[in-house]
């Protein structure tokens, strides 16, 4: 091996600890996004079927308009 390589195995060696350390809590952090993601996303589903489950009958109501018709064209005939 040359010198070089044995001068940068050295520095690697050396700064081991901390890249491991390093990559853990990058690790840990990765894992901790990912976690409030899908916390998010289950929240957000679970809400949704609670609001579908949750919603009210709505009913059809007929009304009968012709009385309001006839008062609009009697209105429309005198002008």
């Amino acid at each position: 091996m040359s010198q070089a390589k044995v001068d940068r195995y050295k520095e690697q060696k050396s700064k081991r600890k901390e890249t491991i350390q390093k990559e853990k809590r990058q690790a840990g952090i990765r894992k901790g996004v990912v976690a409030v993601i899908c916390a998010a996303c289950l929240c957000w589903i679970g809400y949704s079927v609670w609001g579908v489950v949750n919603r009210p009958d709505t009913t059809a109501s007929e009304v009968n308009l012709d009385a309001y018709s006839e008062y609009l064209n009697g209105l429309a005939e005198e002008e």
